[in-house]
């Protein structure tokens, strides 16, 4: 067989591309082949941002917040810049959760106090629900995955709904006896926990003491309700359109995502009522690069330019493995849980394949994925407004994790 290596024209960029060309190749071949509209993906090495791509589309050409189109790969409309927010779905309670972080550090609560020593509303004195912790919560052990507010959007505006509806709830398992999920449960206990050691909403908590010491100035818990649909810098305030496409018109496997049809998920996520939601599991609102600043900080031990969030010692035991549980009857990924986070290492992993051990992140309904890793220094944030099935989602995410280790670890 005759070689054509020597007919290549010289000035033609190679077929591998290798580092950072590599990963912008990938981000933009996902895009190309329709996987989402719109994307982000912001990488930091230290307190370096070394990736920092934004491309596609947040909303149809009009701007006007309708549906966009899941047929096409390439729709016309508004062209996504770095600093576009996204719906981060499940990667808020990392945000949340920092704010628990934030209170241990300054002595106001422990990890081990039960809920009830700061909410005594809670649970009934000397009941089984009364023995859940905060450490149960942060690490999905509660025995509470669910609550009678969960689908109750006209409430989540309303912090006393949102509490009555979390004292309402009963246990379904005892506390520490399995990892079950809490979905949305995990943002209306924390939210109310921060509300009552504090006196706060956990939306002013979280933006006074993290999101603006460590310069996050566009992410929120929750869509403000008095925006007046103006931004600081005079421009609409505008989040990316959500567009739910069907499992297997790309890849993967048919199924629920998180209960919801993908198309359902959009249809709810992209109302401005819902996402003005006081839910601090899935409400949160901000671009990937304040979501990499934010893994770059725990990384960094707690200190990030100049500015420190928590001591070390508490970054190290909020990022240590504290449960783990194999998937049921082999199906699944094992279940890690540091405080608050998610931890690598399992097979298969959203967050690469395999991941380090010691990564932590978080992910969010088939549209978002973040990550650090101690190992390489890396911290990753991807977010999309393309909601996918499970499999496809996660399909996609570790394709994108690996490049990036691979490359730039």
């Amino acid at each position: 067989m005759r070689s054509i290596v020597g007919q290549i024209d010289e000035d033609d960029p190679p077929v591998i591309a290798r580092g950072t060309e590599r990963v912008e190749r990938l981000f933009e071949y996902q895009l190309e082949q329709g996987l989402h509209h719109g994307a982000q993906l912001a990488v930091y090495r230290d307190d370096e941002l070394i990736v920092d791509l934004a491309g596609g589309i947040t909303d149809v050409e009009d701007g006007d917040g309708g549906e966009l189109p899941t047929d096409e790969a390439v729709p016309d409309g508004t062209e996504t810049e770095s600093d576009s927010r996204f719906v981060l779905f499940s990667n808020t309670k990392p945000l949340a959760a920092a704010c628990v972080h934030v209170l241990v550090d300054r002595g106001a609560l422990a990890f081990d106090d039960p809920i009830v020593d700061h909410w005594p509303d809670f649970a009934d004195e000397g009941s089984e629900k009364a023995e859940v912790t905060v450490r149960h919560v942060l690490t999905h052990q509660s025995g509470l995955p669910e609550t009678p507010v969960d689908q109750a959007y006209d409430d989540w505006t309303d912090p006393d709904a949102l509490a009555e509806g979390v004292e309402e709830a009963e246990l379904q398992f005892s506390p520490g006896e399995e990892i079950s999920y809490q979905f949305y449960s995990f943002g209306w206990i924390v939210g109310e926990l921060v509300r009552q050691v504090t006196g706060e909403r956990i939306d002013d908590f979280a933006r006074e003491t993290v999101f603006e010491p460590l310069g996050m100035d566009r992410t929120h818990i929750g869509r403000p309700e008095d925006e007046e649909t103006v931004d600081d810098d005079g421009e609409a305030f505008e989040v990316a359109t959500l567009a739910g496409f069907e499992p297997c018109d790309r890849v993967g496997e048919p199924g629920l995502v998180a209960g919801y049809t993908t198309e359902e998920a959009a249809e709810t996520y992209n109302r401005e009522a819902v996402q003005e939601g006081l839910n601090p599991a899935w409400t949160g609102i901000g671009p990937a690069r304040e979501l990499a600043r934010f893994y770059a900080c725990y990384l960094n031990g707690g200190e990030f330019d100049g500015t420190r969030l928590l001591e070390e010692e508490t970054v190290a035991e909020v990022t240590s493995l504290q449960v783990e549980e194999p998937p049921v009857d082999v199906v699944g990924t094992a279940d890690r849980w540091s405080l608050g986070f998610q931890r690598g290492g399992a097979l298969p992993d959203r967050r690469g394949v395999v991941t380090p051990v010691g990564t932590f992140g978080h992910g969010g309904l088939g549209s978002s994925q973040t990550w650090a890793d101690p190992e390489s220094g890396l911290a990753f944030a991807f977010v999309c407004n393309g909601i996918r099935d499970g499999y496809e989602h996660n399909a996609r995410t570790a394709i994108l994790s690996e490049t990036v280790r691979q490359e730039l670890g």
